[in-house]
């Protein structure tokens, strides 16, 4: 490599979105993934309609991720089961700070590959927290080598950066195959796994002892813990 080469190399800015999919459900991981690009394919994914997969259907989203995979210098995927979440929150910690964590193991991951170590990165992420510079900081305290990083933290951010966006999808995506899996082992009623969906509630009340040890529903969430108070008051009467 060239002098000449090697000084473009050092100078050329890569970004890595990070975002979340499944942080509110009762049932089911949360997945948080990161995507490296360059200028160029930030660009390419603006043309191909990588947007916040909330805006998306399930089968744009499906295209979109295979693209996403294709362009991506590199790409990273966190699964949090319930169990960790529980354990992480019965610690009196708060699941702004797992997130922290679990986006700083992407950061770490990706900052060491051999052909990233040293170049500059930009990280954007769709931050969780009310309190941006304080999250941020306690992001910062889980990074290996901050000295090749920029650090952004914004609300909206996976509307407002495409790069986002693609994580988000990725995010998604990889969410919704693990429940489908979820669908298979225990059944299609189901539902979405959020504490909002009718048909999910339905199945966590039919099925709170059932399934209660076997790691599918998050027991430190309202949703379960009033589920299970209740089945225990229709035992006792």
């Amino acid at each position: 490599m060239s002098e000449k080469t090697e000084k473009q190399n050092k100078n050329e800015i890569l970004f890595l979105g990070i975002d979340d999919a499944g942080r509110g459900p009762v049932i089911g991981p949360m997945v948080l993934a990161g995507c490296l690009v360059d200028e160029k394919t930030k660009e390419e994914f603006r043309k191909i309609g990588v947007k916040d997969s909330k805006q998306l259907t399930q089968k744009r989203r499906e295209f979109l991720e295979i693209k996403i995979k294709e362009k991506a210098i590199s790409y990273h995927i966190v699964f949090l089961s319930p169990e960790e979440i529980d354990d992480h929150l019965n610690k009196k910690a708060n699941i702004n700070n797992l997130e922290a964590i679990a986006s700083a193991e992407i950061i770490n991951k990706i900052n060491s590959l051999k052909d990233v170590k040293g170049k500059r990165i930009k990280v954007i992420l769709d931050c969780p927290s009310n309190s941006i510079n304080k999250w941020k900081d306690f992001l910062k305290t889980k990074i290996e080598d901050l000295s090749n990083l920029e650090i952004i933290c914004e609300h909206k951010a996976d509307r407002n950066h495409v790069v986002v966006s693609a994580a988000s999808i990725l995010a998604k995506t990889a969410r919704e195959r693990e429940m489908e899996k979820i669908r298979k082992n225990f059944g299609e009623d189901i539902g979405s796994g959020y504490s909002s969906d009718p048909i999910t509630r339905k199945f966590l009340n039919k099925n709170i002892k059932k399934f209660s040890n076997t790691g599918l529903f998050r027991k430190s969430w309202k949703t379960w813990k009033k589920a299970n108070h209740d089945s225990y008051q229709k035992k006792l009467f």
